[in-house]
């Protein structure tokens, strides 16, 4: 290969929706907006309930604030970047900026999969072992479980971001998305990249199928001892404590499996597109919707510490 016909490239255009006409871009603009907004407050009013209510501070509301402090986290690297290109015509990306944008996407990414199947492993304990559930789940484990998960996007994020940009960027710099995502990015490069594409579907197995295959293996235990509780009273309770977990990992791995599974031929680009909307912006929106709605304590909690808040202000 000629090394001097290398054009260096020091940044990326996003495609974004660019090719949506400039009435419905504005349009997205406000809706994805909105979106953001709920998505902060949604979360960051979930971090404060559980935080704030005593009789929530268990292991599965541990991880629950967790989880949306991760979802805030994971939308900031998608969503501003992506108002800015619905709002202007400037749609380009420095390379160190993709390059970052990249890193946190895999990081976060990787560790909401192995923090959805952290929680998948409490509620099992919890209904298949209630009476050591305090033992096993103590404080200690319930911070290193929940350590260990954001470590899990560190290697992968490094290995994944370290090894695309090191490769020789010829001159074509559109990447056909709204973020810089993998599969638009790579195929930018000019030169083998198989041996990476293998490390990739290797990675996507492990923190996406494998943490899938855990949780999915930890309901099968779930729902068979629930099945197995003599009284209907116990059996509502038991599936009401992890019927919203069940419901935020289907949305989430629903969408994530279609978009890294699915072979290349039958995907287009603006498939892709739409389900990377579901899992990068929709899904960390609906999370505390899911979990405020559906969980009877979250709600008793939000009431009493609205009343302490509105009482506060009366006194």
């Amino acid at each position: 290969m000629d090394w001097g016909n290398w054009t260096i490239v020091n940044e990326f255009v996003l495609v974004s929706f660019s090719a949506l006409p400039a009435e419905l871009q504005i349009l997205l603009f406000l809706l994805f907006l909105f979106i953001y907004f709920v998505t902060f407050m949604g979360n960051v009013l979930i971090i404060l309930v559980t935080t704030a209510d005593s009789a929530l501070h268990s292991p599965m509301y541990f991880f629950l604030r967790n989880l949306s402090f991760l979802e805030i986290s994971f939308n900031m690297v998608i969503v501003p970047k992506m108002l800015s290109t619905l709002l202007t015509e400037k749609t380009t990306i420095s390379f160190i900026g993709c390059a970052t944008q990249m890193y946190f996407f895999f990081f976060f990414g990787a560790a909401e999969c192995c923090l959805l199947a952290t929680m998948a492993y409490d509620r099992y304990v919890a209904i298949c072992n209630p009476l050591r559930y305090p033992v096993i789940m103590d404080q200690q484990a319930c911070v290193q479980l929940a350590a260990a998960s954001w470590f899990s996007g560190f290697p992968v994020a490094t290995v994944q971001t370290s090894w695309i940009f090191s490769f020789p960027f010829c001159g074509p710099n559109k990447v056909n998305h709204f973020f810089c995502d993998s599969p638009p990015v790579i195929a930018l490069v000019c030169a083998d990249t198989s041996l990476f594409e293998l490390e990739a579907l290797t990675a996507t197995i492990l923190f996406i199928l494998f943490p899938f295959l855990l949780i999915l293996g930890s309901y099968v235990r779930i729902l068979s001892t629930i099945f197995r509780m003599p009284s209907a009273e116990g059996k509502q309770k038991a599936f009401s404590t992890c019927s919203s977990h069940l419901v935020v990992v289907s949305l989430f791995y629903s969408t994530a499996i279609l978009t890294y599974f699915r072979p290349r031929s039958n995907t287009s680009p603006e498939n892709k597109k739409l389900l990377s909307l579901f899992y990068t912006v929709v899904t960390p929106m609906l999370n505390p919707i899911i979990y405020s709605l559906r969980n009877s304590e979250v709600k008793a909690a939000l009431h009493r510490t609205l009343r302490r808040a509105f009482g506060a202000q009366k006194l």
